[in-house]
């Protein structure tokens, strides 16, 4: 616990690691658990795929959990 799934275009592996150690070190911190207990997984997609599969087909199922949409907190 906790884990982050991450889905978004593509990035280079350098960029994914570093975004990824800073969520890791924002959770051990904030959350307040050990940096053993966080996972983080990036699942990408090409630009020419998100609207369909991610924008339109996954994000209206997960609304009620979300704490920001389109860059703007909803809760």
């Amino acid at each position: 616990m906790p884990y982050i799934a991450i889905k978004g275009y593509p990035k280079d592996e350098e960029t994914k690691r570093r975004v990824a150690e800073q969520i890791r070190e924002i959770f051990v911190k904030e959350w307040g658990c050990p940096q053993k207990a966080v996972s983080i997984s990036i699942e990408e997609f090409p630009p020419e795929e998100w609207d369909q599969k991610i924008y339109k087909g996954e994000i209206p199922t997960c609304e009620a959990n979300m704490y920001i949409l389109d860059g703007e907190f909803r809760k």
